[in-house]
């Protein structure tokens, strides 16, 4: 069987990310040798609906034609050119457009290539804003409680989960951790956050430079949901005390909340935008920073140390900038927004019908996110659940006992149910005993 020798290859040449390689002794990995639309397919022939966008990347499925079509015509064109001191039309064009759907406001884009480096990306021009205003004090960070900002030693400072956290403790610097406004808590939960950082803020504000949130879904802290007016209202707060506001929306941008940028439901702009992940469709590696023209300015000078010392070699490389501007005109030409409202409408008496299963419990919705809670007392839950759905022909990764659904937007109703089929099987047995 093919899958059985690329396993063998996969286990001994390649270190897996976030992973216990000597679990897969017991839990092999799926080789994957082709996808399509929301479909994964091994060596051996048996195929996967791909539940989670691949860690939600691909917005449109796999092998989209007009995002494959758009990188063959640019290979012919321009494949890789450095940006200090050059520049191409593909990352200039890409800015203007992205700035536009911020009706310039977010006017000036930064690149990296993931993530988390969009996180230190923002975390330090943050800082670096503040020495070139005359406040080298103002150099910490407020995060949430659950808080996810990516696994880098910067961006480890801002996250708080303990998994990630305590391995690498003793290299990172910390931040200030507020209560998270967690709905499933209450109102009142959200009333506590926006006291607690109202607190901090006050005694805190000269020795803080920004708040970072990920808008109104705490992704890998479980899905965790907040209210629009949580993030008006913490807006409000940075600005009354001088504090930046990051949006990481590394996860929720790109439509997945139900508006194009989540922040936008809130009614407010940030002073750092941080996009990656459905950037490209989930062609290739890309994020970028925007921010505003105050931000920039306070770094324009003659001298080297007051401009924003940070590169790194494929910065807004002409490929990616490819597929992120071909996803901008998906989103464009085929009213991606508007479908993904009439599926959302349409599927969700198909997703409540989970509520009949004795051990979920907290069914929640916003916009292409879906997730559920499970009442399990199974320390490997995650693990098994995981492992349990590729049996039944379905990727999906519980983050603990909750689990998700972020599939590509082109998944369609018979995909979506079987999806649900799927997991009413797994749920209906002794997987969560």
């Amino acid at each position: 069987m093919k899958n059985q020798e690329w396993l063998a290859r996969s286990q001994t040449a390649l270190w897996h990310p976030c992973t216990q390689m000597k679990w897969h002794e017991r839990h092999p990995q799926i080789p994957i040798s082709r996808a399509e639309g929301c479909w994964l397919e091994d060596f051996d022939g048996n195929r996967y609906l791909d539940g989670i966008s691949s860690w939600w990347v691909n917005l449109f499925g796999h092998r989209h034609p007009g995002i494959v079509a758009a990188l063959k015509e640019q290979l012919d064109i321009l494949d890789h050119v450095m940006l200090a001191g050059l520049t191409h039309s593909t990352v200039v064009e890409l800015s203007e457009r992205l700035s536009g759907l911020t009706q310039g406001a977010l006017g000036h884009c930064f690149y990296g290539s993931d993530g988390a480096s969009a996180t230190e990306v923002a975390l330090k021009m943050s800082a670096h804003y503040w020495k070139n205003h005359g406040h080298p004090a103002k150099s910490g960070f407020v995060a949430l409680a659950g808080s996810y900002h990516g696994e880098t030693l910067g961006s480890l400072g801002v996250t708080d989960i303990p998994l990630f956290r305590e391995a690498y403790a003793d290299l990172i610097r910390g931040c200030a951790i507020i209560p998270g406004p967690d709905e499933r808590a209450g109102e009142e939960a959200a009333q506590r956050s926006l006291e607690a950082l109202a607190r901090y803020l006050e005694q805190h504000h000269n020795r803080t430079a920004a708040l970072i949130m990920e808008p109104l879904v705490q992704a890998a802290a479980g899905m965790v949901f907040h209210a629009p007016g949580f993030v008006q209202q913490a807006s409000r707060l940075c600005h009354e005390y001088g504090v930046h506001l990051i949006a990481d929306e590394i996860a929720v941008g790109f439509g997945r909340t139900g508006t194009f940028f989540a922040h936008e439901q809130a009614g407010i702009r940030p002073d750092f935008l941080c996009l990656s992940k459905g950037i490209t469709g989930g062609f290739l590696p890309l994020s970028v920073v925007m921010t505003t023209h105050d931000v920039f300015d306070a770094f324009y000078d003659d001298q080297l140390d007051r401009g924003f010392l940070h590169s790194h070699s494929y910065t807004g490389n002409p490929l990616a900038c490819r597929a992120a501007l071909t996803v901008l005109d998906i989103f464009r030409d085929e009213k991606v927004l508007e479908s993904n409202q009439v599926k959302q409408e349409q599927w969700r008496p198909l997703f409540e019908s989970l509520s009949g299963l004795s051990v979920v419990r907290n069914l929640r919705q916003r916009g292409m996110i879906w997730a559920f809670d499970v009442v399990t007392e199974r320390s490997d839950f995650s693990m098994a659940f995981h492992r349990a759905a590729l049996d039944e022909g379905l990727l999906l990764r519980p983050i603990g006992r909750t689990v998700y659904f972020m599939p590509p937007y082109v998944i369609n109703e018979d995909e979506f149910r079987f999806m649900i089929d799927k997991v009413h099987v797994l749920l209906s047995g002794t997987l969560p005993s």
